[in-house]
């Protein structure tokens, strides 16, 4: 196909410049009339570019249409953690040197539990979500997950390509959102200094403001509602599986993330290079 379109624009060129140069040459040649005959290449000459050119515009604008009407991708969406930035709790959790025991049980009662996930809908005050996970345990681990969830902000690290790989989207002409399960506390402590990708952004949706959570289709169309987004035209990034099903149930385009390479290639596939 490539090869074929190769040919076919040498042809094009060769034939524009046959046009362009036989009745010059053809004027220059003839004897009688010879000065009607160059008026009329110096036209010829004029004319053909000018007439090329308005195939062109014509011809892009027709192509902008087709994909308009095919569903070009036009508004691109990121989860955040994973995504945009990482969150590596285990290593946080390790950093407080726990017996390993410990450790397991202060896991499973705060970051791997319901209460940690419920958290990103912010429903109830920080202080409540801190008394869950403290009656989660025993009473002499209080001031141990006290301290853990003190500073968890130090769970999340930007991505070293996040702030640049938005930058450059939105010089392609790409309106970038952000849908993401975040709870008041960890937001509070991050946004201002671990999201500086959030300036290329033309809509925010976190689920603790919108007390809804994905993959709950509601914050979907929430997303969709607010800022007037056509599924069809819209791709959605995250690196969890059910968060993308939810989303390609409602016709939204979705990719489960693993790295930047493999979204690249994901992206180009729908069009957006």
């Amino acid at each position: 196909m490539k090869n074929f379109k190769r040919i076919a624009a040498i042809l094009g060129v060769v034939i524009l410049l046959a046009v362009c140069c036989l009745p010059m040459i053809f004027a220059f040649g003839s004897g009688e009339n010879s000065q009607g005959n160059f008026k009329a290449a110096v036209g010829s000459v004029i004319l053909v570019p000018v007439l090329a050119y308005i195939f062109l515009m014509v011809y892009k604008l027709l192509k902008k249409e087709d994909k308009e009407a095919e569903g070009e991708v036009k508004n691109i969406i990121f989860d955040v953690g994973q995504v945009l930035v990482s969150y590596e709790w285990e290593d946080y959790l390790k950093s407080f040197h726990f017996l390993e025991e410990e450790e397991k049980l202060i896991a499973e009662a705060v970051f791997k539990s319901q209460t940690w996930n419920e958290r990103d809908r912010g429903l109830f005050p920080e202080e409540e979500y801190l008394k869950q996970f403290i009656a989660a345990l025993p009473a002499e681990y209080e001031e141990d997950v006290k301290r853990v969830l003190r500073e968890s902000e130090k769970t999340i690290q930007i991505k070293d390509y996040a702030e640049t790989w938005t930058s450059y989207l939105k010089s392609q002409g790409y309106h970038l959102y952000i849908l993401s399960n975040y709870s008041q506390f960890m937001l509070d402590h991050t946004r201002a200094n671990k999201m500086p990708f959030l300036k290329n952004m033309d809509g925010v949706i976190f689920s603790c403001e919108v007390k809804e959570i994905k993959p709950e289709p509601q914050i979907y169309r929430t997303l969709l509602t607010r800022f007037s987004l056509k599924p069809e035209e819209s791709v959605f990034l995250d690196d969890r599986p059910e968060n993308c099903e939810a989303a390609r149930a409602l016709g939204i385009h979705a990719i489960e993330f693993h790295n930047l390479k493999q979204a690249a290639k994901e992206l180009e596939k729908l069009g957006v290079k």
